[in-house]
C-alpha cells in the first residue's frame, strides 16, 4: 500500500507560490542540508544558514529563503520519490533540527473527554466505551462552551469537585495554566515517509494530528507545519506520570513535509482557520477518515506560545511546538466496544491544503530505524563541509 497515490501529493495545494523550508539528508555530504522550494527544484541554503534553526532566527527569514545563493540543488520530484520511497537517495527529513520539540495537550474539548475516559478506565481500552458514555453525558455539553482559567470554568471545577467528577486532565484544560510538555529529544523527530513507532508492549495506542508552529528564541512565531503526536493511550492512562514513556518513544514525533514560513500570503489568521485531516488506512482494510479545525482550539496559540517561551523558560534555538489534537479516535477496530488502536502497516496521513500531507507508515518503535545522528554528529559534520564560521 503506498503512502500516497503521487509524490506531488504530499505538498501544499499553492506550493508553487508558497515559501515552503525543510531539510534534506545528502548522502553526498553525508548529513542534512537547509533547502527551500523553487519552482521545480530544491535549492540547498545550508551556506547562508547551516541550520533550520539560524535560518528561523534571522532577521527576516522569509527574506534570506527567498535570496540566499544556493550551494547546489535537486530536482524536487526526484526528492520526493526518494522520500516515498527507499530512501537511499537525498530525501526529506522533519523540517526542525536544534529547536526543542514541545506540545501542548488537552487544548480540545473533545481530546480533553478522552483523557478523562483513559484515566477512570486505567489504560483498558474494553472500558473505555462505557465511561465515554457516562463521562459525555454528565460533562460533554457543559465544558464545549467554558473558556479555560474563567471564572466560569472555575465554577464548573467547583461542581465537578463536588460530584466527584474531577480529573488532572480537566484541571489543564480548564484552569489558568495549559500542559506543555517535550514531546522528543533536539533531532529525534522523523519526517514524512519515514516509519513512526508505537511501543510493542502498547495494547492502545493512536495517531495525533496537531499543527506545529515554529517559535524563535523571542518568542515570535515564523511558520507552521504538520505533526504526528503519536500516544500510547494505555500507558497514559495508567497514569499522567507516565506520559514520558507514552509520549517519547523511538520515531514517535512526526513533522513535516515542509514548514511553511509565515509571509503576505500565509500567516497567524491562517493558522487560526487551518482545517487538518486525518486519514488511517490499514492492511485489514480499516478506513479512518476524519476531520478537525483549528477553530476549535480552547486557547489561542499565543497564550500556548507564551505559556512556553518568555523570561519564566528561554529556548536560545527556538521551540517546534504541537498545538494539540481534536482527535482521539474511538471507532470500534478489532472489538465492539474496543475502540480503535494501530495495526502495524498502518498508513497515516495527517493533512491540510496549505501545508501539504505528513504521510507515515506504523511499525513498532523498537524496529524503526534507530535515532543515531544528534547534536555531537550534527555539529561535525557541519564543521567538516565548512559551514560553521
Amino acid at each position: 500500500m503506498s503512502l500516497v497515490n503521487s509524490p506531488f501529493d504530499v505538498l501544499p495545494a499553492d506550493w508553487r507560490t508558497a515559501l515552503l523550508v525543510g531539510r534534506v539528508h545528502d548522502p553526498e555530504e553525508q548529513g542534512p542540508s537547509v533547502v527551500v522550494v523553487a519552482g521545480d527544484e530544491l535549492l540547498d541554503i545550508s551556506g547562508a544558514a547551516p541550520t533550520l534553526s539560524r535560518l528561523l532566527e534571522s532577521e527576516d527569514p522569509a527574506k534570506l529563503a527567498r535570496t540566499a545563493q544556493a550551494r547546489k540543488s535537486w530536482p524536487l520530484a526526484e526528492v520526493l520519490d526518494n522520500t516515498l520511497g527507499d530512501r537511499r537517495g537525498p530525501h526529506l527529513l522533519a523540517p526542525a533540527d536544534l529547536q526543542v520539540i514541545k506540545a501542548a495537550g488537552v487544548t480540545f474539548v473533545r481530546s480533553m473527554l478522552e483523557r478523562v475516559i483513559e484515566e477512570r478506565a486505567a489504560g483498558d481500552p474494553e472500558r473505555s466505551a462505557l465511561i465515554r458514555a457516562q463521562v459525555e453525558a454528565a460533562i460533554g455539553g457543559t465544558l464545549a462552551v467554558v473558556d479555560p482559567g474563567s471564572p466560569e470554568a472555575a465554577a464548573v471545577k467547583e461542581w465537578m469537585v463536588r460530584d466527584g467528577l474531577w480529573s488532572q486532565y480537566l484541571e489543564v484544560g480548564l484552569g489558568p495554566d495549559p500542559e506543555v510538555f517535550t514531546k522528543a529529544p533536539v533531532l529525534a523527530a522523523v519526517g514524512t515517509g519515514a516509519e513512526v513507532g508505537v511501543a510493542e508492549d502498547s495494547r492502545w495506542n493512536n495517531p495525533e494530528p496537531e499543527l506545529v508552529l515554529a517559535v524563535r528564541s523571542d518568542g515570535r512565531i515564523t511558520g507552521a507545519t504538520l505533526g504526528n503526536d503519536v500516544n500510547l493511550r494505555d500507558v497514559e492512562g495508567r497514569s499522567a506520570l507516565l506520559l514520558p514513556k507514552a509520549k517519547d518513544n523511538n520515531a514517535s514525533a512526526a513533522m513535516g513535509p515542509f514548514l511553511r514560513l509565515f509571509d503576505d500570503s500565509f500567516g497567524l489568521d491562517e493558522v487560526r482557520r487551518t482545517d487538518v485531516r486525518l486519514e488511517v488506512v490499514g492492511e485489514d482494510g480499516f478506513v479512518l477518515d476524519a476531520l478537525s479545525s483549528m477553530r476549535e482550539i480552547s486557547r489561542d496559540v499565543l497564550e500556548l506560545v507564551a505559556a512556553t517561551i518568555g523570561r519564566h523558560h528561554q529556548y536560545p534555538d527556538g521551540i517546534m511546538l504541537y498545538t494539540g489534537t481534536l482527535f482521539a479516535p474511538t471507532e470500534d477496530r478489532d472489538a465492539e466496544g474496543g475502540g480503535f488502536t494501530h495495526h502495524l502497516g498502518d498508513v497515516v496521513r495527517i493533512s491540510s491544503p496549505r501545508l501539504g500531507t505528513l504521510a507515515n507508515r506504523v511499525n513498532h518503535a523498537e524496529k524503526c530505524p534507530e535515532w543515531t545522528f544528534g547534536i555531537g554528529s550534527l555539529m561535525t559534520n557541519l564543521a567538516a563541509r565548512g559551514l560553521l564560521g
